[in-house]
């Protein structure tokens, strides 16, 4: 089954730096992921978080407010 993920920041280094470990733990599993980067304010107060960077996985926020490094995630991806 194909993983939703989702980060949620403003564009501000520690976003980018989840946003790509993300992409490298997705490929370090070799899994299908849609990953999506959400950059917009307005978008994000839709999931009513606070802090960002925000990581979801299937539409529940796993990381919130730090930067989840490439192991974490993939154990996140595959619990």
């Amino acid at each position: 089954m194909k993983k939703q993920v989702k980060v949620l920041g403003p564009g501000c280094a520690k976003c980018k730096t989840t946003y790509n470990n993300v992409l490298e733990a997705v490929k370090q599993l070799g899994i299908e992921a849609d990953v999506t980067k959400i950059e917009d304010i307005e978008e994000m107060m839709k999931y009513n978080v606070l802090t960002t960077p925000v990581l979801m996985i299937d539409d529940v926020i796993k990381v919130k407010g730090r930067v989840a490094d490439i192991n974490e995630i993939k154990t996140l991806l595959t619990a």
